[in-house]
């Protein structure tokens, strides 16, 4: 097994302020974490490329994208309240939207079994028209746009603690991209009920799962047996794009949500097996614990290649009512999506 890294030293240089938990170190943390898990021959290394106007209009509006520009033309501003851009950013946002891109081509050409972007910012809250959540760009929406305009069929699921509103308004009403969060509720951005499916042609590829705050492996499990595999299997996906956003993590200061490193790397492994090699792609997301961030995406990626490296261990239910709540959420997904087998 090989996996494809696409990073970027420059990715450093995205400065959002020195008190801002989406800091340079958190890519230096992923870094580190790779290296400890003793990975480094399995991994084939790639720089990314910048986004095109093409890549980046397949998602977002021009009028948002010449907003950043003209940001990026006074030296970095305020893009909204906690989403903020420095001198070097637009660049640094714009490779990592190009990032996915390179590595379906590398996927494609049979360079690697998988591919990791370890990139920054991060792009789930990006929506076709605002940035915000950290992210300026969507980097997700900008491969999975290429993926369905080359007439594939695209699961994108999102682990990261926060719903991925902004990857759900771009494919709400597009039958060709499975859109499945699995994120804390309540939690900015407030987005993510149950209740919101996709629309028109997209009505029911849509399926959010808000976890009650203290979710731990067990559950994640169960909605990974009871939900997510029956819709993917059902959806039949080409591809596999998934939200890696590791504060889910139980040391993560902006959740609440009690996962290890050990319960990400048996979750995302299991996410990995459902379609064919060559055909996954993963991207950094969240993670502002910055030793929760590196031993996760350490054992999550060592445990996609079938190599145990487990410094923590599995969780099962979350305590208090908190697995009452995930048995009936499990049991309302499953009749809301049809899901019985």
């Amino acid at each position: 097994m090989s996996l494809l890294l696409v990073t970027d030293e420059r990715f450093l240089d995205h400065r959002a302020g020195s008190q801002h938990p989406e800091q340079p170190a958190r890519l230096t943390a992923v870094w580190e974490g790779l290296d400890a898990a003793g990975i480094d021959d399995a991994l084939i290394r790639r720089a990314p490329r910048l986004a095109t106007d093409s890549d980046l209009l397949g998602v977002h509006l021009e009028n948002h994208l010449a907003r950043l520009v003209g940001i990026d033309d006074q030296g970095g501003g305020r893009c909204d309240g906690d989403t903020v851009m420095g001198p070097d950013s637009w660049v640094a946002a714009r490779l990592a939207a190009g990032a996915g891109l390179v590595a379906v081509e590398g996927l494609e050409a049979g360079d690697a079994d998988l591919a990791f972007c370890a990139v920054r910012p991060p792009g789930h809250h990006a929506t076709p028209d605002r940035s915000m959540g950290f992210c300026l760009l969507n980097n997700v929406a900008v491969t999975a746009t290429a993926l369905t305009g080359a007439g594939h069929r695209v699961a994108i699921v999102d682990v990261d603690a926060h719903h991925g509103n902004g990857t759900q308004d771009v494919f709400y009403e597009d039958d060709q991209v499975l859109f499945v969060s699995c994120h804390q509720w309540p939690l900015y951005p407030g987005s993510g009920s149950i209740a919101e499916m996709g629309a028109g042609v997209g009505a029911g590829t849509t399926i959010n799962v808000p976890l009650p705050p203290g979710a731990a492996g067990d559950d994640y499990r169960q909605v990974m047996g009871t939900v997510v595999v029956p819709a993917m299997e059902r959806f039949g996906p080409d591809w596999l794009l998934v939200s890696a956003g590791f504060d889910a993590h139980r040391d993560d200061p902006l959740t609440d949500m009690g996962l290890t490193s050990a319960d990400y790397a048996g979750l995302v492994t299991d996410l990995v097996g459902l379609v064919p090699a060559g055909r996954v792609v993963l991207f950094l997301e969240g993670g502002y614990d910055l030793s929760a961030l590196a031993n996760s995406t350490g054992a999550t990626l060592a445990a996609t290649l079938g190599v145990a490296h487990r410094i923590e261990e599995v969780t099962g239910r979350g305590r208090g009512g908190v697995a009452d709540e995930v048995d009936a959420l499990v049991t309302d997904l499953v009749r809301r999506h049809d899901l019985e087998t």
